[in-house]
Parts: C-alpha cells; sequence; structure tokens
C-alpha cells in the first residue's frame, strides 16, 4: 500500500512508539479528564435521554461497556454513541483540530478498551494514534470546513476514532486501511444543525461509527486503498475550494507529534468556542469598570468569518439555541457577569432584559486567520459604547482563558471537572479524578467504572 492512506494505516499498525512521550500524556490525560467531567454533567440532557431510547428499543442484551459511568452497560458501539452524545451535549468540551477531539475519541477508547481488558497506557497510546491521524488529516485542508457546513468532528472523528479503535485492536496495516476507508463512507455532520440535539449526536456517531467501521474491517468487509488520495476519495469530496493536500507524503506521521504543537484547548464557558474571546474581552470590561446593565448603550465585536458562520443564532429562544448566539454571550457577560450553566436555560434565555441586551451587538468580521486554529481570526476584539459616549476597548484578544497556548492549572482544571460533578451523587468523582489523572497507572480500563471503589 502506498500513498496518503498506506502511510496512515502504517501508523496505526505500528506509531513508532510503544511508551507514549510525558509530555504528549499530560495533554491527552487532561482530554480524558474534561471529557469525561462534560459527559457526567451532560449525562441527563434531554438529547442524550433521547439517545438512549433510542438504544433501548434494540433490545441488546450485551454488555461490554459501561454508559455514563453507571450500572448500565450495552455494545461497545451502543455505550460510545450515548457516552460521545453526553460529552457533547453541553457544549462544554475540549477543543483542538477544529473541532472536539476528545468528546469523539474518549468515549470510543473507554469503550472498546474495557471490552479488550486494555490498560490506561494502552488508552492514552490509542487516543494519541487517533489525535495524529485526525491532526494529519485537517493539515492537508487549507480552507475552513465550517464555511462549507461540514462539523470536522463528525467528519475527521470518525476517521480519527476508527485509527484509535484500529490500533487498540493491534489490526494490521491492511484491515486498518479498511477500517479508515470505510470510516470515512460513514462520516458526515453538517453546521446547519448546530443549536439542536442533532450536534452532539454527531460526536454520538461519530464515536459509534468509528467502532462499527473496525468491527466490519476485522470481519473482513473491504473499501478502497486509496481513499484519501483518490479525486473522488474523502479529502476531495469534503474540501471547501478543492484545495485539499491527497498527494504529499505523510513523512512526519509519528515522528513528530503534532498534539505537542496544537494540544487541547479546555473551555471556561458551555459555549460554542467561537464565542469565548468576545465573552472574556466583555467579561474584563465590565470587571474592570465596574459597569451596570443600563450603562452600555452599544457592543462592537470583531470576530472571524468561520465564527460569524457557526454563530447563527441571533433571537435565540431556548438554552440550547443560545450556545451558538455571540448576542447571548454578550448579554449574559454584561447582565450577570458570568456564563454558565445556570444562564443557559430556556427561562433565562428569554427574560425580557436578555432578550433586550442581545439587540446592543453589533458584528463585524476579520478576514486574517490565525495560524495555529485558521477556523478562527487571529485576533478578536471588542468595544463597548455607554450611554455617557465613552468608548471602551479590549484591544486585540489573542488566546481565550484556557486555550492550550493559554493552559488551565491542575488545580482549574480539577475544580471544573468537580463542577460538572456537582449533580452526580451517585458518583465518588474525587476518586474518579485520581484515576484519571494517573492514568498511565491504570491496569484495566474497566476499574474507571469502578467510582466508588
Amino acid at each position: 500500500m502506498n500513498g496518503l492512506t498506506g502511510s496512515l494505516s502504517r501508523f496505526i499498525a505500528d506509531p513508532g512508539f510503544e511508551t507514549v512521550p510525558a509530555d504528549a500524556a499530560r495533554i491527552v490525560k487532561t482530554g480524558f479528564i474534561d471529557t469525561i467531567a462534560t459527559m457526567i454533567a451532560g449525562r441527563d440532557e434531554p438529547v442524550v435521554n433521547v439517545v438512549r431510547g433510542f438504544i433501548a428499543a434494540r433490545q441488546s442484551v450485551a454488555r461490554e461497556a459501561h454508559v455514563l459511568f453507571s450500572d448500565t452497560q450495552a455494545t461497545c458501539a451502543d455505550a460510545a454513541l450515548i457516552n460521545a452524545t453526553a460529552a457533547h451535549a453541553l457544549d462544554y468540551d475540549d477543543v483542538a483540530l477544529a473541532g472536539h477531539p476528545s468528546a469523539v475519541l474518549v468515549p470510543a477508547v473507554l469503550a472498546v478498551g474495557e471490552k479488550l481488558g486494555l490498560s490506561g497506557a494502552a488508552a492514552i497510546r490509542a487516543y494519541l494514534v487517533g489525535y495524529e491521524v485526525w491532526a494529519e488529516l485537517l493539515a492537508r485542508e487549507p480552507d475552513a470546513y465550517h464555511v462549507k457546513g461540514w462539523h470536522p468532528t463528525a467528519v475527521l472523528g470518525t476517521v480519527g476514532a476508527a485509527a484509535a479503535v484500529a490500533h487498540l485492536h493491534g489490526l494490521s496495516a491492511e484491515k486498518a486501511a479498511h477500517a479508515l476507508a470505510i470510516a470515512a463512507s460513514m462520516a458526515g455532520g453538517l453546521v446547519a444543525n448546530f443549536g439542536t440535539m442533532t450536534k452532539p449526536f454527531h460526536a454520538g456517531r461519530a464515536a459509534a461509527g468509528a467502532i462499527d467501521a473496525v468491527s466490519l474491517a476485522a470481519g473482513g468487509l473491504t473499501a478502497a486503498p486509496d481513499v484519501f488520495e483518490h479525486h473522488a476519495g474523502f479529502l476531495a469530496a469534503l474540501s471547501p475550494q478543492g484545495h485539499a493536500d491527497r498527494t504529499t507524503a505523510a513523512t512526519t506521521l509519528g515522528r513528530r507529534l503534532r498534539i505537542l504543537d496544537t494540544g487541547l484547548s479546555i473551555k471556561r464557558y458551555p459555549m460554542c468556542y467561537a464565542t469565548h474571546r468576545v465573552i472574556d474581552g466583555v467579561l474584563d470590561l465590565v470587571t474592570a469598570n465596574e459597569l451596570k446593565p443600563a450603562q452600555v448603550a452599544r457592543v462592537h465585536a470583531r470576530v472571524g468569518i468561520a465564527q460569524a458562520s457557526m454563530l447563527r443564532n441571533h433571537k435565540p429562544q431556548t438554552g440550547l439555541e443560545a450556545k451558538f448566539s455571540l448576542e447571548f454571550a454578550v448579554a449574559a457577560a454584561i447582565l450577570k457577569r458570568r456564563v454558565g450553566l445556570r444562564e443557559l436555560t430556556d427561562a433565562f434565555v428569554t427574560q425580557p432584559q436578555v432578550q433586550a441586551m442581545m439587540t446592543r451587538l453589533e458584528i463585524s468580521t476579520s478576514e486574517i486567520p490565525c495560524p495555529i486554529e485558521p477556523v478562527f481570526a487571529l485576533n478578536d476584539r471588542v468595544e463597548i459604547e455607554l450611554a455617557d459616549g465613552r468608548r471602551l476597548d479590549s484591544g486585540e484578544i489573542r488566546f481565550p482563558r484556557g486555550n492550550s497556548q493559554l493552559p488551565l492549572s491542575d488545580d482549574e482544571l480539577k475544580e471544573k471537572f468537580l463542577d460538572c460533578a456537582g449533580a452526580a451523587a451517585d458518583l465518588d468523582m474525587r476518586v474518579l479524578y485520581a484515576r484519571l489523572h494517573a492514568l498511565e497507572a491504570v491496569d484495566h480500563i474497566a476499574a474507571l467504572a469502578a467510582h466508588n471503589a
């Protein structure tokens, strides 16, 4: 097997490292910790209940992997479907690679690792394999998938997770190539569904589809050996402008770990990540100047083109719609000096003062992309015009708090983890956090589900 598909499949079969470097392992563990926190926080969201009902209707009796760290078990694919949907349900999960890698990779790896009786170290290694394949494919597309309408979490995530699961199963390069090509045909997800239950379902379907793709390949289903480089293959079909690089060899795959360059960005707010720099800017101005809502006449926010495209809900009426509304983000920051789960309710969103404050925002766009995260502008900026004529300026905001370039401390990450689990009285979250923090020392992934031990 030659070409890009062959390079990726050979990397999956033999990534070139048995032990993950410590700095990479630290990032991966952060992904596990944050994803499991958001998974538990989102476990009772309406979309999760819908998906659980969908799975229950199949009447499967298989008990391969735990669902939402409860006593319930299901097939690997069904457990990953529910768990990944929950991880993304609040839009509070980590960000990298133009999407949400851990929301897809962690549930898939945990489910399959539990079934196979594998260790935490094996889970870390598999996650890294999936991340690097996702990163390699993304690096070949110079244009923003979001602008075209593709949700990278759904399309690239299905393939990245298939790489991770194929590695866990120890597939040969030939079988891994089939698994990737099957996953490539199963991938899909549209930006038009942002702000609905279907967006978190994208992550669930990506994780479950990856597991199914590997099972099919292991069972003998064949697929294109050149699915990524073919003129009618994955990269060409998804490419917004047809500029995807399908021919350059993947010579650095496994030699230079991209996770060390791009890392993971941890969200401070349960909102679309495209809002976070603006929220930081508004909160800083409001706090520093002790602003009252009545003082604010107008707010102007400048964001990237792809960011503006994602933030499609200009007059949200529900908490779910508000997650993709820059108007709501600014209104909540001004009125409550916070943008948290308590604000993302239908009752708060529809309050007259919230609806009125949302009308005071003006949005403009910047065409200068960030070289690290091209889906975002190089900088965002906020200006607040006061009723007395004064103008307050945030200046250029390069990275939001929690970004991989401005990371949370271990204490801040733990605080978010425990806060997400605030309503989970049935779980010993401190024990679970300790196990995840030392994931490389966990002998069997199934032990993570023994949260009360």
